[in-house]
């Protein structure tokens, strides 16, 4: 289950685990104009951690979800009649 909220300068995705025991805490997002922030509580120190990915690194991610085993580097859409597209 998920829950997603919108606020005013960041989009709030919270992902709740759910199923048979043991469970993890629940993982929060954070989506801001320059990137992402992950964060989850630490059950053994009950502290927050948290990640940083810019949005280049979530474009990666994603794309990363989808594909086999391997090295990649993304490249830049090219639009048409862009001198270096050719």
């Amino acid at each position: 289950m998920f829950t997603i909220e919108h606020e005013f300068d960041a989009t709030v995705i919270t992902i709740i685990d759910e199923g048979e025991a043991p469970l993890n805490e629940d993982i929060v997002i954070e989506s801001h104009e320059d990137g992402a922030t992950i964060s989850q509580v630490d059950p053994d120190t009950d502290e927050v951690m948290f990640v940083h990915f810019s949005m280049r690194q979530l474009h990666e991610l994603r794309a990363a979800l989808d594909l086999p085993e391997g090295v990649y580097r993304l490249r830049e859409r090219q639009t048409p009649g862009d001198p270096q597209s050719s």
